[in-house]
């Protein structure tokens, strides 16, 4: 039975919430600000987090950003709940290493689907035969989350690193911005977004600095493949 922490100020939204996700088969702590989340934390992990923004303590960014820095959190899960609907505030979460982001109102029976989806996604293919994933001089430790090229350490953001992965996984394969965003941002964007682009820019910016040009090729009209 998965557990899921729940961290949402307003009492009423936060046992809906709860109720909801005991009716669907969930075990459910919930808190009201980030300084109870932490504290519990640091003695259990659950197998996902719901994070509201806005908090009275610590705003929920910031407590994302605490999570995906630690080594011991970084793997977990995270949807956000917000009633900020603005690209830019989704954007935001979703590049800080959030899973899904949901906005203000939303229904019951999309919030238990979409906490499903993650939790699919988070658990699928366990540690993917290996902890090491190699592409030529390439070398990505899943475990300790490091990519090295030639021994030298690529200084790869969250987002970065699940996005060289993923790729990696599916070396060989077109793989279009659509599946890209949804694999590894765990969102679908109702528009057209330049994030992966941005990504991919940046990733290989960082590939070229460290002598490993071209590994990542443009699939014009479509996306993108690493390899093969």
């Amino acid at each position: 039975m998965a557990q899921v922490f729940c961290i949402e100020d307003d009492n009423g939204i936060r046992e809906l919430i709860c109720c909801a996700l005991r009716s669907g088969g969930y075990t459910v702590k919930d808190f009201s600000n980030g300084k109870e989340f932490f504290r519990c934390l640091q003695e259990t992990q659950p197998d996902l987090v719901l994070l509201d923004i806005m908090l009275p303590d610590e705003d929920g960014i910031s407590i994302l950003k605490r999570m995906k820095a630690e080594s011991l959190t970084a793997v977990i899960p995270v949807i956000m709940l917000s009633a900020k609907s603005t690209e830019i505030d989704k954007v935001t979460a979703l590049e800080a290493g959030a899973d899904d982001y949901i906005t203000k109102p939303f229904g019951i029976m999309e919030l238990l689907s979409r906490i499903k989806a993650v939790l699919r996604r988070s658990h699928s293919n366990p540690a993917e035969l290996s902890d090491l994933l190699k592409l030529q001089d390439l070398t990505i430790d899943l475990k300790q989350r490091t990519a090295t090229y030639q021994e030298q350490e690529l200084m790869l953001t969250y987002k970065e690193f699940e996005l060289l992965t993923y790729l990696t996984r599916n070396r060989g394969t077109a793989i279009s911005r659509d599946r890209l965003l949804e694999q590894v941002w765990g969102f679908q964007y109702e528009g057209e977004t330049r994030t992966v682009d941005a990504h991919i820019k940046t990733l290989r910016q960082k590939l070229d600095a460290a002598g490993c040009h071209s590994l990542i090729s443009t699939i014009r009209g479509y996306g993108y493949k690493i390899g093969g």
